[in-house]
């Protein structure tokens, strides 16, 4: 059974005297998606992006990061460089991430809550979990 479109089915396709041909690059933008909610996809990536939720410390743990605490407040002068990890709350949405660096702390006020860094940067001893290094394995050895 002939087709309806038999006749035109085998042609090439008409080409323009007026228009050169478009790029295939600029043809296919014809087609793309329509954003009609700008800043949608922004929205659902936040949305979507995990933040982790700040630990409570055992009273063994506690009490362990409290004397290492001490012991790093003895030897600020030194300008001692230790691991610690804290508890970066985030600026958007509830919860946070837990960052762990190599840093050289400046002084530690326990009055303020606050450990100085070499750099300034304040971070609220109440965030910290964890110091490790030298310091601390140097007083272990001592004891």
């Amino acid at each position: 059974m002939p087709g309806k479109y038999d006749d035109i089915i085998g042609l090439d396709r008409p080409v323009s005297a007026t228009h050169s041909p478009m790029p295939l690059s600029e043809r296919a933008a014809q087609f793309s998606p329509f954003a009609a909610l700008t800043g949608y996809e922004a929205v659902i990536r936040e949305a979507a992006r995990l933040t982790a939720q700040p630990i409570t410390l055992g009273e063994d743990s506690q009490a362990e990061l409290n004397r290492r605490l001490a012991l790093l407040a003895e030897a600020a002068g030194s300008r001692p460089s230790v691991e610690l990890t804290w508890f970066e709350p985030d600026g958007l949405k509830l919860g946070g991430e837990y960052r762990t660096e190599t840093v050289t702390v400046r002084r530690v006020d326990p009055s303020l809550g606050l450990l100085e860094l070499e750099d300034r940067t304040l971070i609220p001893i109440d965030r910290i979990s964890e110091l490790r290094g030298q310091l601390f394995l140097d007083a272990e050895a001592d004891r």
